[in-house]
């Protein structure tokens, strides 16, 4: 019977061929949205593998981040910052829940991120996501959740402040822009256990330090950060 299945799936691939969202090439069976040539061409940074890297270092003397880390560099022009704008403005969420998937299994491996207990996406204000129609951290976390095999949190933190854009603020302006805009909702959920937050991107770390900051203030928490990308 699964012969049979999967001659009916060959069949089908060839009249309607699953192709890489990257390079436009066909997909083979065991491959996801993205071909396995893309997904090595995009450049790691592995600080996941590394308690002092550029991310952590990014919140020294601002917040108390246990570890912290981004899985790409986000170059100008390159195929992985086209990826991240289909996946934030084209609608193609499921990019980020594969994406997620695959690092949620490089942090599992890293030994960094075994204490966590909890996966928390960056909440989008509910204008904003409504209007988007998703949450682009949210699927990211949801495919760090399914590979390191931890819960996922989307509602005990949430964004009570719509704010604009923070694509042309310096850092001072970005920091400004995000203090105090997310508050907790239920901390009862989140009480004495180790948050992991997840967002896309990481330019300054201001609004993951505005999230952190949140949580770090129920007691017995403790934070660490991950974005697919740094800028």
């Amino acid at each position: 019977m699964n012969g049979l299945f999967r001659l009916i799936e060959d069949f089908i691939s060839l009249l309607y061929p699953s192709l890489c969202v990257v390079c436009g090439k066909n997909l083979y069976r065991n491959e996801s949205l993205i071909c396995t040539h893309c997904l090595y061409q995009i450049p790691k940074t592995n600080f996941h593998f590394l308690k002092d890297n550029p991310v952590s270092r990014l919140f020294w003397g601002r917040v108390h981040i246990e570890s912290a880390a981004s899985y790409y560099f986000f170059e100008k022009g390159s195929r992985f910052k086209a990826l991240i704008h289909k996946m934030k403005y084209r609608g193609q969420k499921e990019l980020g829940f594969e994406l997620g998937r695959i690092y949620g299994a490089e942090l599992k491996a890293s030994g960094l991120y075994n204490r966590v207990d909890l996966i928390l996406p960056v909440p989008l204000h509910p204008r904003k996501e409504r209007k988007r129609g998703y949450n682009q951290s949210d699927w990211i976390a949801r495919g760090i959740a399914e590979s390191m095999e931890k819960p996922l949190d989307r509602k005990s933190v949430y964004r009570a402040v719509d704010t604009v854009s923070q694509t042309k603020k310096n850092r001072y302006e970005r920091w400004k822009n995000v203090e105090n805009i997310f508050q907790v909702s239920h901390p009862g959920n989140l009480q004495n256990r180790h948050i992991l937050v997840v967002d896309d991107v990481i330019t300054t770390g201001s609004t993951l330090e505005a999230c952190a900051r949140a949580i770090l203030h129920v007691e017995g928490t403790k934070v660490s950060c991950v974005t697919l990308a740094m800028a």
